[in-house]
């Protein structure tokens, strides 16, 4: 497993969810990345835990972070249900938080996950069969064309 760079933006907010003991999973293009498929993205994909435990734990690092929660009229019960997308910043350095993704549930995703030393930091992947299956479901083309990807990767 290939970990991939982040800029210093998306470093201080996953300290900062680890900080506060925060659930997530790291998803997306990073995600490929360290599964050895880089990608070109401006974002950085985070899966958390759709709890309220998990919720206050998020809207905490979220504010350690110094994120406009409250001009953005954000609450702990966002992140306590499925569905929900917050984004904060602009890409290159755009970070979306996810409670949930396609096709799958957080409880698998963490099951399967893949942990990963990234700039002194211990970060959950999701794992390659999870993020196979995420990307079947989201179907979009750039999605399907990284299917092919991580199975040719697999079979070599």
């Amino acid at each position: 497993m290939k970990a991939p760079e982040l800029n210093e933006d998306f470093v201080d907010f996953l300290e900062a969810l680890i900080a506060r003991r925060a659930h997530f999973v790291v998803v997306g293009a990073h995600a490929l990345a360290a599964h050895g498929l880089p990608r070109a993205t401006g974002d950085l994909d985070i899966l958390v835990d759709p709890t309220p435990e998990n919720a206050q734990a998020v809207l905490a690092a979220l504010s350690d972070f110094g994120a406009p929660i409250e001009a953005h009229g954000v609450a702990q019960e966002d992140f306590a249900k499925p569905g929900t997308v917050y984004q904060m910043g602009l890409p290159p350095r755009r970070i979306d938080l996810l409670t949930s993704v396609s096709g799958l549930s957080y409880e698998s995703v963490w099951a399967g996950r893949l942990v990963a030393d990234v700039q002194g930091m211990s970060l959950p992947f999701i794992g390659r069969a999870e993020l196979i299956n995420n990307k079947l479901a989201s179907a979009r083309p750039k999605d399907l064309l990284d299917v092919e990807a991580l199975r040719s990767r697999i079979s070599r």
